[in-house]
Parts: C-alpha cells; sequence; structure tokens
C-alpha cells in the first residue's frame, strides 16, 4: 500500500487508532507518540479521529476489527518486558488495515516473525538485542519507515516526527501545523532521516568496512564517489561491497549514497534558504532535472514543493 493508500483514512468517520502501551506512561517513546495523537484528536473532534490506549492484557479479540491502524508501543529500555501474551497481540494487532510497532515493540514484533521482508525502523540501542529469529526483518537506519501497511519507529524523540507525520499524511498539513504550534515543534524529520549512531551502533565493529563506506559517503556529498572508489578506498572489490551493502542495508552502494544525497538535499530546503539549485549543486547534482526527478521518485514531491511546503507551514 503506498501513502496514498494510509491517507484515505481520513475518509474513515471517525478514524480509530489504537495504542497498545506495553511500556511506562511516562517514557518519551510513548508521550512523544501519544501527545500528537491526542491533540489532533482533540482538534479534529470524536467525529472524526478517536484514539485509544490498552495493555496487551485488555487488548480483546473482540475490539480488533474497530481499529483502522493499531501499534504496540514500548521504551527501547522496556525491551525485556514483552507481554507474556505476545502471540496473541501480534495475531490480534495484524487483523487491523495498519499496524506496527515503536520502540521495544518493533523488536518483538521482528522477534515474532510477524515483519519478515518488512523495512523495518529499529532503535539502534536494540540491535544488539535481535536474535535470529528476527533476521528476515529488513532493518534501517531510519526513524520511522511505512512498508505497505505496516508501520514502525524507533521510538524516544522520533515518536513525535512519527506520530506528526501520520497526522500530515492522513488529515493534512494544516492540522499538523495547529499540533506543531501547540507542542512547540518547528520541523518534523522525515521518515528517511537517519537515526545518528545506528549504523555504527549496529556494524561498526563487525562490518568496519560497511561503516567505513557509508562514513566515505556522508563526508562527500557535494563531489560523490563512485562506487568502484569506495570500494577501492576501503580495500573491497566492488562486488564484495555490493554484497555487504545488499545483506546489511537492503540497497544497492549507488542507491544508498543517493538516498543520503537525497536526505541532505531535503534538510537543506527545509533549513536553509539556498536556492533549489544551489541545494541541488551542495548535494552532487550538476543537472537540475536529474535532482528534481530523483527527489520527487524518493519523496513523493518536487524540491520546489519541499520549500513551498516549508513557507507554507
Amino acid at each position: 500500500m503506498p501513502l496514498s493508500d494510509l491517507a484515505r483514512l481520513a475518509h474513515e468517520k471517525p478514524l480509530r487508532v489504537l495504542l497498545v502501551n506495553a511500556g511506562e506512561p511516562d517514557s518519551l517513546t510513548w508521550s512523544g507518540l501519544y501527545q500528537p495523537l491526542r491533540l489532533a484528536a482533540k482538534l479534529l473532534g470524536p467525529e472524526r479521529l478517536h484514539v485509544d490506549v490498552r495493555t496487551p492484557d485488555k487488548f480483546g479479540a473482540d475490539a480488533v476489527r474497530h481499529w483502522h491502524i493499531v501499534l504496540l508501543v514500548a521504551d527501547e529500555s522496556e525491551a525485556g518486558l514483552k507481554p507474556a501474551n505476545s502471540r496473541t497481540v501480534y495475531s490480534r494487532l495484524r487483523a487491523a488495515p495498519f499496524w506496527g510497532g515503536v520502540g521495544a515493540g518493533v523488536l518483538w514484533l521482528a522477534e515474532g516473525g510477524v515483519l519478515n521482508g518488512v523495512r523495518t525502523a529499529l532503535p539502534w540501542a536494540l540491535y544488539a538485542e535481535v536474535d535470529t529469529s528476527a533476521d528476515h526483518a529488513v532493518f534501517t537506519p531510519h526513524l520511522y519507515e511505512i512498508d505497505d501497511n505496516r508501520l514502525t519507529c524507533c521510538g524516544g524523540a522520533a515518536s513525535i516526527d512519527f506520530a506528526l507525520a501520520l497526522v500530515e499524511i492522513i488529515f493534512g498539513a494544516t492540522v499538523q501545523a495547529h499540533i506543531k504550534e501547540a507542542l512547540c515543534i518547528d520541523r518534523v524529520r522525515g521518515k528517511e532521516e537517519r537515526q545518528r549512531v545506528a549504523l555504527q551502533a549496529r556494524f561498526g565493529v563487525l562490518q568496519p568496512k560497511l561503516s567505513e563506506a557509508v562514513t566515505l559517503m556522508e563526508a562527500n556529498i557535494e563531489e560523490p564517489l563512485s562506487t568502484d572508489d569506495i570500494a577501492g578506498l576501503v580495500g573491497l572489490s566492488r562486488r564484495q561491497l555490493e554484497r555487504l551493502f545488499k545483506q546489511y542495508l537492503g540497497s544497492l552502494p549507488s542507491r544508498y549514497y543517493l538516498e543520503l544525497r537525497l536526505q541532505r538535499a531535503r534538510q537543506l530546503l527545509l533549513d536553509t534558504n539556498y536556492s533549489i539549485v544551489q541545494v541541488g549543486l551542495m548535494c552532487g547534482f550538476s543537472s537540475g532535472s536529474h535532482f528534481s526527478t530523483a527527489f520527487g521518485a524518493l519523496f513523493g514531491n518536487t524540491p520546489r514543493e519541499e520549500r513551498q511546503r516549508k513557507l507554507s507551514s
């Protein structure tokens, strides 16, 4: 399901969101997710959005078909507190049209085998906790992921970005802007932005060549290196480098590098007053049409539309 399918939930009257809280109510992961959604429900009214909270033991089978989005939530520090009835929770969770996890909830779902083949945003601090049962999930270093009907977020402060992103996708930028103002939030980070230490935390020791390759990419945004150049600099053949990227990041080096450059471009469009042409050049795009096409393919709108969205928010 593309994002447009998630946006169609705006036609539900009301849209029903269930947050299954498997952790402490005072954690940043929980409050960061719940407060923006609570404010959205207050702003829109009960006829458009209803947000409910339950604990895993109160997540009954009789209620699941009434919810459009269901998320299993716990802070990363609570990873050892997996619900005793986890299998039942996973089964009921998956009955909703859109479902997923936040924080430690992501780890539990991955270990439960229900995220196989899914791009998954796991908290970087939990990479060491991943066992072989979760190997078929495609872990990414991003803050959150929306893959088909599966929603995952690394938690912590990213829960705020995730909740606000859902609000914008479903209810639009104006509703999101009201909530940002209420929460004194200037910018919402996109789902493609990375957990800053995720790659080093996961691969720094076990896969130093991979970490070194990505560091080279990050240091050479304006004048991109070729895949062959990167492979030579880290002491691998091109094929070995591609195999590492495919195995651990689910992407070819060239694609990963392009996304890094486009993510940097998006940040510059939102955070600076550089012209669109300048931003493109600063991120290694000598052609404005190539920059616009690549940007649109990844983010769904053009650089000009992204800049306009910033100005109108």
